[in-house]
């Protein structure tokens, strides 16, 4: 009988009755062939794994991350309330000690969904671990807290969440944004004028394989989080920087995925991306699993595996290198640049344009964050997309001092009637009003 080292707690929801279309890469067989083969595999049986039924979130875990316009019962369907609850009931295993580690395996997948919610981008409605993580915030008080998002894509929604959030350090290592959807992800990305430098992206080049993850993980996020101390380290785990993936340009590996988890050691991984369905899937999410279980992986290969057809070249190698070294140096010198780039300063403002790839939909957003010298600043959002809304959103932070409170309710009581809606997230209180 084989024993799992460190006690894991699976969570699975393949979603039968959500699905772009029926042929579209982001559908149920995405965890049906993962789950054929971790019962082929025996995983079950393994002493030490344990399987969970997910929860249903409630539509107040989604109000206290999103503003859903109009609202959550308008967007937000009963399987994204289940993928939401999957990954609460992951993050509650580990939280009240019945396991060591837990990994949600669950869709519809999450890390494109900002704050605002207009429609379907990415793939993404909700942001699963924002909103998993908030609602055990609530529960279990406030941690410190490293999200590390090893998707193929950017994790925007997971930084629009975090940006100004010095308690949730954000890390993603994915495809350079000059190559592939959503188009961001770039080094001067580096967080809101309360968490400036906790926001690190590390963009990479079509072609980077399993050396070139793993050096990014050593030589960058590693010593980052060595220096945070994180309370809990998630693994925004997509898995579509495969080989095999039809819709990115990577050369990872299941094998090298392993090694990341291993090396990474997260707390909870929560499934993200990842569409090549029978050719990486089972094998990367099987190595996942023992890797977090500490049972040995080292024979987990996919059936057409080339180690030399993978060999990364070695301009790809020497580029990463070069993006390391400056994604770091930066990282240490981010009290000099706050100095040089937010001091003295009452607001800052991010004027941007979020594209609805999925529902077509255009928003155009002007967000304004005081800097705030005893909490981390009331904020607010200007959002106006062409379905018709102009809506106006108001965030209290959870560390808000009088002032910010008070100034939050004040923005809010006297908006302007030229808004459609008018949104207000009370984070000190756990409030969310809507008019």
């Amino acid at each position: 009988m084989i024993k799992a080292k460190n006690r894991l707690g699976l969570v699975f929801f393949p979603a039968f009755d959500w699905a772009i279309s029926p042929t579209h890469p982001e559908r149920e067989e995405r965890l049906l062939y993962t789950q054929d083969q971790i019962f082929e595999e025996g995983i079950e049986d393994i002493e030490g794994i344990k399987f969970y039924n997910p929860i249903v979130a409630e539509n107040r875990d989604i109000e206290r991350v999103h503003f859903a316009v109009p609202d959550v019962e308008s967007r937000v369907t009963k399987s994204h309330l289940i993928s939401v609850g999957g990954a609460i009931k992951a993050f509650k295993a580990v939280m009240e000690k019945e396991v060591d580690k837990s990994f949600a395996l669950v869709r519809p997948p999450g890390h494109h969904a900002q704050r605002v919610v207009y429609g379907d981008r990415g793939f993404c409605i909700v942001n699963v671990e924002a909103v998993a993580l908030e609602r055990i915030r609530q529960e279990y008080g406030n941690l410190r807290v490293a999200i590390v998002d090893t998707d193929c894509h950017h994790g925007d929604g997971t930084q629009d969440i975090y940006w100004n959030d010095k308690d949730t350090l954000f890390i993603s290592f994915h495809q350079d944004g000059r190559t592939l959807y959503p188009g961001t992800g770039f080094i001067d990305e580096f967080g809101g004028p309360n968490a400036y430098g906790y926001n690190i992206n590390i963009p990479l080049p079509p072609g980077t394989g399993e050396e070139g993850f793993l050096y990014v993980l050593d030589n960058v996020v590693l010593p980052i989080l060595d220096e945070y101390k994180p309370d809990l380290i998630i693994n925004s785990a997509g898995q579509d920087n495969h080989y095999t993936d039809p819709i990115t340009n990577m050369n990872f590996t299941a094998q090298g995925y392993a090694k990341l988890n291993d090396k990474l050691n997260p707390d909870i991984a929560v499934l993200e991306g990842g569409y090549s369905i029978e050719g990486a899937l089972p094998y990367m999410n099987l190595g996942i699993i023992l890797a977090m279980a500490g049972i040995d992986y080292s024979k987990v290969k996919e059936p057409d595996y080339n180690k030399e057809k993978l060999k990364q070249a070695k301009d790809i190698t020497d580029y990463i290198k070069q993006v390391c070294n400056i994604v770091y140096k930066k990282w240490r010198n981010k009290e000099e640049l706050w100095l040089k780039d937010i001091k003295g300063k009452d607001y800052i403002q991010n004027q941007r344009q979020v594209y609805y790839d999925t529902d077509g939909i255009m928003e155009k957003q002007v967000q304004n964050f005081k800097v705030c010298n005893k909490c981390s600043g009331v904020n607010t959002i200007d959002s106006r997309s062409d379905t018709g809304y102009h809506i106006f959103a108001i965030t209290i932070p959870r560390d808000a001092c009088s002032n910010c409170l008070d100034e939050g309710y004040r923005l809010y009581k006297h908006s302007l009637n030229k808004y459609t809606n008018v949104y207000l997230q009370d984070r000190v209180n756990d409030e969310y009003l809507a008019r």
